[in-house]
């Protein structure tokens, strides 16, 4: 085996994301990547990290960044090779960068961004985030990544998770082809479509990294613990498109689930 290509999941991991459209992988990149990350991001916060007095907001919102930590962070060879067996070698591009940075602080205050959604992928040219689209085969993004920079206890705001829903949404966006659907139409009934699925919360220590389906919904919530959170929720984005009708019927886990979803189970 040693000559064969590093495989970072399991069959049973893989299956997982089929199944519940994300997995989880701890030690993805090392702690002293994340304090060295975090010291730019809480600079660029206007906090101080001693003085809790400042944190005077529920949530601030970073931009991308591209210096060595995050670079390092999201390039190691275990997340490369996991990138490879849920969307396909060659089939996806090396992050140049992370972003954004929702940083969440303690606060009783409603953060106002804590809704279910999925990450819509194509139409940012529109200056309304409402209309920016979604489609069957998730145009313009391979997965969603959740990078977590600090350590996530479950009173420390974790992304909520709703186990399974990427086949909701599969179903949901099938219909519309090529052109998708909006955020505003996918939101019309506040996703409860996905409703019914279990929820998890994206916990874990420094360094460890959710890769999720593109179609995955999920939310924010009120940070509830005593530490800042700091995450990162980068897209990975294609070299070529996911195609869910392949002649060769080599197909990777991000599109045998949304055919799974879809019904086109029979070939590949």
């Amino acid at each position: 085996m040693g000559s064969e290509p590093r495989c970072a999941l399991d069959a049973a991991a893989i299956t997982s994301f089929i199944n519940d459209g994300f997995v989880r992988i701890d030690r993805a990149f090392p702690k002293n990547l994340a304090e060295e990350a975090r010291t730019i991001l809480w600079r660029d916060t206007g906090c101080d990290p001693h003085t809790p007095s400042s944190w005077t907001r529920p949530v601030v919102r970073l931009g991308h960044y591209g210096q060595p930590p995050f670079r390092a962070a999201a390039n190691g060879p275990l997340l490369h090779a996991a990138f490879d067996q849920l969307v396909g070698p060659g089939r996806w591009l090396p992050p140049g960068a992370l972003g954004t940075f929702p940083v969440r602080f303690p606060s009783s205050a409603d953060p106002g961004d804590d809704g279910w959604h999925i990450d819509v992928s194509f139409g940012d040219d529109n200056p309304d985030f409402m209309e920016w689209r979604a489609n069957i085969v998730s145009r313009g993004r391979a997965l969603l990544m959740l990078f977590l920079f600090s350590d996530v206890g479950p009173d420390d705001a974790p992304t909520r998770i709703r186990v399974g829903s990427h086949i909701d949404i599969a179903r949901q966006l099938a219909p519309a082809g090529e052109a998708g659907l909006t955020l505003r139409e996918l939101a019309a009934d506040g996703f409860a479509g996905s409703a019914h699925r279990p929820e998890v919360s994206a916990v874990g220590e420094a360094g460890t990294v959710y890769l999720c389906h593109p179609f995955l919904v999920h939310a924010a919530q009120r940070h509830r613990g005593t530490e800042p959170r700091f995450l990162a929720q980068p897209p990975l984005l294609p070299r070529e498109p996911i195609r869910i009708d392949r002649s060769d019927g080599g197909y990777s886990p991000v599109e045998q689930a949304i055919r799974i979803a879809i019904g086109g189970i029979g070939a590949g």
